[in-house]
């Protein structure tokens, strides 16, 4: 330890070198708990790219109830996981999506729910049917409640890539404004909102991603190869969402009055 060959993570734990490795500290935070520890919560929604956690912030670790333990910078949670809610990925206990989503149901607003049920559905890890068997099996626990309105929200939880979309999203329903498809493919591209029945497509623009003569020119292309197939493409900036948003659907709405009745 003197040279600097051991460096001490946990009492009676160790990593090995200078250098950490993917994962050290929260499998030092599982062996610190024992051997039936799971890793859960925010640590997992990380695990599996569905939410972002800092990897310096304390390791939240699930173990069974009436285990006694605690340690300096691990969150424990004591709850009973069925086996069927435990993933062993790279000598990693995690729990599973569909676990980790509810999880996260007590500690995410309604919103942000929205976005990681969305984006775990998207990517085959949680499908509406085992989130929804999370629901039943776990009754009077935290976010349950939360997880079924995000599960009942109608035409189902939207996916999202940006707080632009979720903020236009969010206007959306409140004005009930219907007949959109999100983040869908067309003509091979995917484009943000789509009223594809009326050949229409709202591209929200970010700073973030689309500055620069490389993006600038592929966004063009883009636009104009939707016009050369007959649909209209109605750009927005992310400074009009959030400086002008009812400006913006003062527009949108007239857009697609006018669609319809060329219709």
């Amino acid at each position: 330890m003197r040279r600097g060959h051991l460096v001490e993570l946990h009492r009676g734990e160790y990593r090995v070198g200078a250098v950490s490795s993917e994962h050290a500290h929260e499998m030092a935070a599982l062996l610190a708990c024992g051997p039936d520890a799971v890793l859960s919560h925010r640590n997992s929604a990380d695990f599996w790219d569905l939410y972002r956690y800092p990897a310096t912030a304390p390791v939240h670790v699930t173990v069974p109830p009436a285990k006694s333990v605690a340690r300096h910078r691990i969150h424990i949670h004591r709850a009973l996981i069925a086996k069927a809610d435990v993933r062993v990925r790279d000598g990693i206990r995690v729990s599973s999506p569909p676990r980790t989503v509810l999880e996260l149901a007590a500690h995410l607003d309604q919103e942000l729910l929205e976005f990681v049920v969305a984006e775990a559905n998207y990517r085959r890890l949680a499908s509406d049917p085992e989130l929804r068997s999370q629901v039943e099996c776990n009754p009077g626990k935290r976010g349950v409640r939360r997880l079924a309105r995000v599960l009942d929200i109608p035409g189902g939880p939207r996916r999202t890539r940006s707080r632009g979309e979720r903020r236009l999203l969010r206007a959306l329903r409140q004005h009930e404004v219907e007949g959109y498809e999100m983040n869908s493919k067309i003509h091979g591209y995917e484009v943000d909102f789509l009223w594809r029945d009326l050949d229409f497509v709202l591209e929200l623009d970010g700073w973030d991603g689309h500055s620069g003569r490389v993006a600038f020119e592929r966004d063009r292309l883009k636009i104009a190869n939707l016009e050369a197939n007959g649909l209209t493409v109605m750009p927005v900036s992310g400074r009009r969402v959030r400086d002008d948003l009812d400006g913006v659907l003062d527009r949108l709405r007239r857009a697609l009055e006018h669609h319809r009745q060329k219709s």
